[in-house]
Protein backbone atom coordinates (compact mmCIF):
# COMPACT_ATOMS: atom_id res chain seq x y z
CA UNK A 1 0.00 0.00 0.00
CA UNK A 2 2.53 2.08 1.00
CA UNK A 3 6.66 2.39 -0.23
CA UNK A 4 9.07 5.50 1.11
CA UNK A 5 12.57 5.15 -0.57
CA UNK A 6 15.03 7.69 1.03
CA UNK A 7 12.78 10.09 1.80
CA UNK A 8 13.86 13.51 2.80
CA UNK A 9 12.36 16.80 4.44
CA UNK A 10 14.29 20.35 4.98
CA UNK A 11 12.47 23.17 6.15
CA UNK A 12 14.03 26.54 5.93
CA UNK A 13 13.22 29.23 8.59
CA UNK A 14 15.31 32.77 9.11
CA UNK A 15 17.44 31.04 5.63
CA UNK A 16 18.69 28.33 8.37
CA UNK A 17 17.72 24.57 6.70
CA UNK A 18 15.97 22.19 8.65
CA UNK A 19 16.15 18.54 8.11
CA UNK A 20 12.91 17.04 9.73
CA UNK A 21 13.50 13.48 7.69
CA UNK A 22 17.04 12.41 6.57
CA UNK A 23 16.31 9.95 4.33
CA UNK A 24 13.51 7.66 5.56
CA UNK A 25 12.59 3.95 4.19
CA UNK A 26 9.92 1.77 4.36
CA UNK A 27 7.04 0.05 3.71
CA UNK A 28 3.57 -0.83 5.01
CA UNK A 29 1.17 -3.64 3.30
CA UNK A 30 -2.56 -3.60 3.59
CA UNK A 31 -4.09 -4.43 6.77
CA UNK A 32 -1.09 -3.55 8.54
CA UNK A 33 -1.16 -1.66 12.45
CA UNK A 34 1.80 0.37 12.44
CA UNK A 35 2.96 2.71 15.54
CA UNK A 36 5.30 5.00 15.07
CA UNK A 37 7.24 6.61 18.21
CA UNK A 38 10.16 8.98 19.12
CA UNK A 39 10.81 11.99 21.14
CA UNK A 40 9.43 15.80 19.84
CA UNK A 41 11.61 16.50 16.81
CA UNK A 42 12.19 13.00 15.82
CA UNK A 43 10.17 13.22 12.70
CA UNK A 44 7.83 11.39 13.45
CA UNK A 45 4.79 13.81 13.02
CA UNK A 46 6.66 15.29 9.50
CA UNK A 47 6.71 11.59 8.19
CA UNK A 48 2.98 11.29 9.34
CA UNK A 49 1.79 14.60 7.11
CA UNK A 50 3.81 13.65 4.28
CA UNK A 51 2.30 9.69 4.16
CA UNK A 52 -1.50 11.54 4.41
CA UNK A 53 -0.65 14.12 1.90
CA UNK A 54 -0.97 17.25 3.84
CA UNK A 55 2.81 17.84 2.99
CA UNK A 56 5.34 16.99 0.30
CA UNK A 57 8.77 16.09 0.95
CA UNK A 58 11.78 17.69 -0.51
CA UNK A 59 13.66 14.32 -1.48
CA UNK A 60 13.10 10.73 -1.88
CA UNK A 61 10.22 8.78 -3.59
CA UNK A 62 7.02 8.06 -1.93
CA UNK A 63 4.36 5.44 -3.70
CA UNK A 64 0.88 5.11 -2.74
CA UNK A 65 -0.97 2.13 -4.05
CA UNK A 66 1.33 1.53 -7.13
CA UNK A 67 1.30 5.51 -7.89
CA UNK A 68 4.30 7.89 -7.48
CA UNK A 69 2.80 11.21 -5.16
CA UNK A 70 4.92 13.13 -7.81
CA UNK A 71 2.90 11.79 -10.84
CA UNK A 72 0.32 13.82 -8.78
CA UNK A 73 -1.07 17.48 -8.42
CA UNK A 74 -2.47 18.28 -5.32
CA UNK A 75 -5.57 18.06 -6.61
CA UNK A 76 -5.53 14.83 -7.58
CA UNK A 77 -3.56 14.28 -3.87
CA UNK A 78 -6.85 15.77 -2.07
CA UNK A 79 -8.95 13.50 -3.92
CA UNK A 80 -7.29 10.59 -2.70
CA UNK A 81 -6.83 11.87 0.90
CA UNK A 82 -11.01 12.48 1.12
CA UNK A 83 -11.52 9.02 -0.70
CA UNK A 84 -9.02 6.88 0.58
CA UNK A 85 -7.74 8.09 3.78
CA UNK A 86 -9.27 8.33 7.12
CA UNK A 87 -7.86 10.91 10.10
CA UNK A 88 -7.72 10.81 14.09
CA UNK A 89 -6.09 13.80 16.09
CA UNK A 90 -5.42 14.34 19.52
CA UNK A 91 -7.04 17.40 19.88
CA UNK A 92 -10.37 15.75 18.50
CA UNK A 93 -11.11 18.55 15.50
CA UNK A 94 -14.75 18.39 15.94
CA UNK A 95 -17.23 21.59 15.73
CA UNK A 96 -18.39 21.95 19.27
CA UNK A 97 -22.31 23.34 18.04
CA UNK A 98 -22.77 20.91 15.71
CA UNK A 99 -24.81 17.31 16.90
CA UNK A 100 -22.37 13.97 16.50
CA UNK A 101 -24.55 13.61 13.32
CA UNK A 102 -23.62 16.21 11.57
CA UNK A 103 -20.08 16.64 13.03
CA UNK A 104 -19.38 12.74 11.47
CA UNK A 105 -21.70 13.92 8.05
CA UNK A 106 -18.40 16.67 7.14
CA UNK A 107 -16.41 14.35 5.28
CA UNK A 108 -19.25 12.99 2.85
CA UNK A 109 -20.62 16.86 2.17
CA UNK A 110 -18.02 16.84 -0.53
CA UNK A 111 -19.09 13.68 -2.03
CA UNK A 112 -22.01 13.00 -4.70
CA UNK A 113 -23.92 10.83 -1.75
CA UNK A 114 -27.34 11.63 -1.62
CA UNK A 115 -28.59 12.88 1.42
CA UNK A 116 -30.40 9.76 2.60
CA UNK A 117 -28.14 7.61 1.76
CA UNK A 118 -24.85 9.86 3.79
CA UNK A 119 -27.59 9.59 6.39
CA UNK A 120 -27.45 6.12 6.46
CA UNK A 121 -23.63 5.99 6.34
CA UNK A 122 -22.93 8.37 9.69
CA UNK A 123 -25.41 6.11 11.87
CA UNK A 124 -23.66 2.69 11.02
CA UNK A 125 -20.23 5.05 11.75
CA UNK A 126 -21.53 6.11 14.99
CA UNK A 127 -22.61 2.63 15.99
CA UNK A 128 -19.72 1.18 15.48
CA UNK A 129 -17.60 3.33 18.03
CA UNK A 130 -20.46 2.99 20.48
CA UNK A 131 -22.28 5.97 20.47
CA UNK A 132 -25.67 5.54 18.78
CA UNK A 133 -27.37 6.90 21.85
CA UNK A 134 -25.40 10.06 21.17
CA UNK A 135 -26.14 10.73 17.49
CA UNK A 136 -28.16 14.10 17.97
CA UNK A 137 -25.83 15.55 20.89
CA UNK A 138 -23.83 18.68 20.59
CA UNK A 139 -20.23 17.05 20.36
CA UNK A 140 -19.37 20.14 22.82
CA UNK A 141 -21.32 18.23 25.33
CA UNK A 142 -19.27 15.05 25.44
CA UNK A 143 -16.78 14.02 27.38
CA UNK A 144 -13.09 13.22 26.16
CA UNK A 145 -13.73 9.84 25.39
CA UNK A 146 -16.41 9.85 23.57
CA UNK A 147 -15.50 13.22 21.48
CA UNK A 148 -12.42 10.88 20.34
CA UNK A 149 -15.32 8.34 19.46
CA UNK A 150 -16.71 10.39 17.05
CA UNK A 151 -13.49 11.36 15.26
CA UNK A 152 -13.24 7.75 14.76
CA UNK A 153 -16.78 7.62 13.33
CA UNK A 154 -15.72 10.71 11.16
CA UNK A 155 -12.93 8.75 10.15
CA UNK A 156 -14.61 5.73 8.79
CA UNK A 157 -17.97 7.37 7.67
CA UNK A 158 -15.90 7.42 4.08
CA UNK A 159 -14.53 3.42 4.31
CA UNK A 160 -11.44 4.82 4.00
CA UNK A 161 -8.43 2.27 2.78
CA UNK A 162 -6.18 3.57 5.52
CA UNK A 163 -6.43 5.21 8.98
CA UNK A 164 -3.58 7.67 10.41
CA UNK A 165 -4.34 8.52 14.13
CA UNK A 166 -1.83 11.41 15.49
CA UNK A 167 -1.58 10.73 19.28
CA UNK A 168 -5.04 9.41 19.52
CA UNK A 169 -5.27 9.29 23.49
CA UNK A 170 -2.72 11.96 23.94
CA UNK A 171 -5.80 14.43 25.85
CA UNK A 172 -7.59 11.04 27.78
CA UNK A 173 -7.61 9.41 30.89
CA UNK A 174 -5.79 5.74 30.52
CA UNK A 175 -9.38 4.61 31.07
CA UNK A 176 -10.79 6.20 27.60
CA UNK A 177 -7.77 5.68 26.06
CA UNK A 178 -8.02 2.31 26.28
CA UNK A 179 -11.28 2.09 24.66
CA UNK A 180 -9.92 4.14 22.27
CA UNK A 181 -7.44 1.73 21.51
CA UNK A 182 -9.60 -1.00 21.93
CA UNK A 183 -11.40 0.09 19.27
CA UNK A 184 -8.56 0.80 16.63
CA UNK A 185 -7.85 -2.96 17.26
CA UNK A 186 -10.88 -4.25 16.51
CA UNK A 187 -10.71 -2.07 13.18
CA UNK A 188 -7.37 -3.49 12.32
CA UNK A 189 -8.86 -6.76 12.75
CA UNK A 190 -11.69 -6.44 10.19
CA UNK A 191 -8.92 -5.50 7.83
CA UNK A 192 -8.09 -1.85 8.48
CA UNK A 193 -4.84 -0.47 7.54
CA UNK A 194 -3.63 1.89 10.64
CA UNK A 195 -0.74 3.80 11.16
CA UNK A 196 -0.43 5.78 14.49
CA UNK A 197 1.62 8.43 15.90
CA UNK A 198 2.13 8.63 19.88
CA UNK A 199 4.54 8.75 22.35
CA UNK A 200 3.20 6.08 24.92
CA UNK A 201 5.00 2.60 24.65
CA UNK A 202 1.64 1.35 26.14
CA UNK A 203 -0.49 2.52 23.08
CA UNK A 204 2.21 1.65 20.42
CA UNK A 205 1.87 -1.97 21.73
CA UNK A 206 -1.07 -2.50 20.09
CA UNK A 207 0.09 -2.19 16.87
CA UNK A 208 1.82 -5.37 14.63
CA UNK A 209 4.72 -3.20 14.23
CA UNK A 210 6.48 -0.10 16.20
CA UNK A 211 8.77 2.00 13.46
CA UNK A 212 11.18 3.80 16.08
CA UNK A 213 12.67 7.28 14.88
CA UNK A 214 15.46 9.53 16.14
CA UNK A 215 16.44 12.71 15.01
CA UNK A 216 14.80 12.38 11.38
CA UNK A 217 15.84 8.89 10.96
CA UNK A 218 14.32 5.27 11.84
CA UNK A 219 16.78 3.67 14.69
CA UNK A 220 14.59 0.17 14.41
CA UNK A 221 11.77 -1.32 13.01
CA UNK A 222 10.52 -4.66 14.71
CA UNK A 223 7.24 -7.00 14.49
CA UNK A 224 5.38 -7.14 17.94
CA UNK A 225 5.30 -10.95 18.15
CA UNK A 226 4.39 -11.20 21.84
CA UNK A 227 1.20 -9.39 23.22
CA UNK A 228 2.45 -10.02 26.56
CA UNK A 229 4.90 -7.01 26.32
CA UNK A 230 1.01 -5.05 27.39
CA UNK A 231 -0.14 -7.42 29.62
CA UNK A 232 -3.58 -8.89 28.68
CA UNK A 233 -6.57 -6.97 27.50
CA UNK A 234 -9.46 -6.00 29.71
Amino acid sequence: MIDVRDLEKEYTEEETPTRALRGVTFSVEKGEFISIMGPSGSGKSTLLQILSFLDRPTGGAYTFQGKSIDDMTDQELAHVRNKDMGFVFQSFNLLARLTVHDNVEVPLLYSDILPAKRRTFVEEAVRSVGLADKLHVEAGKLSGGQKQRVAIARALVTDPNIIFADEPTGNLDSTSGLQIMEILKSLHEKGRTIILVTHETQTAEFADRIIRMKDGLIESDEAITARTLRGPLK
